[in-house]
């Protein structure tokens, strides 16, 4: 093998400006401006955009956990009748709370109806003022 037929083993290599030669004063750079700067390098676009989002804590952020929904007492009161079961499907058929999560019925407002609730976490204001109506927790 002669020196000749040596080819390098990096193919269209990027050309190397403003090294002299053929190109004239500006090297095809231009006139002036970050971009005929020597180390002209730019921020990728993305990166405003990603620095605008905020950050939370915590591992993946725990966004898609289920938070228990609220309910109280005088909600309760107004929506529903006498002797009624109370779960978080007929809360759900209500309307009070949305489907598939969770629900904590808290104390807050009067209760002058017995009611029965079943499938809720109650707090225990709310079991008190459920129980002292004549109502049952289960």
């Amino acid at each position: 093998m002669q020196i000749h037929q040596i080819k390098p083993s990096i193919k269209n290599r990027k050309k190397r400006v403003g090294r002299g030669g053929k190109r004239g004063t500006y090297s095809g750079r231009g006139v002036k401006g970050q971009n005929s700067r020597a180390g002209n390098k730019k921020a990728p676009v993305i990166r405003e955009v990603i620095k605008k989002y905020h950050k939370l804590r915590g591992y993946r952020f725990n966004s898609f956990s289920p938070t228990n929904q609220v309910v109280n007492l005088a909600v309760i009161e107004k929506n529903f009748e006498n002797q009624e079961i109370i779960s978080p499907k007929t809360l759900s058929l209500k309307k009070i709370v949305k489907k598939d999560q969770p629900v904590k019925i808290l104390g807050k407002g009067l209760l002058k109806k017995s009611i029965i609730v079943e499938g809720c976490l109650v707090s225990r204001s709310a079991v008190k003022k459920i129980e002292s109506v004549g109502g049952k927790v289960k």
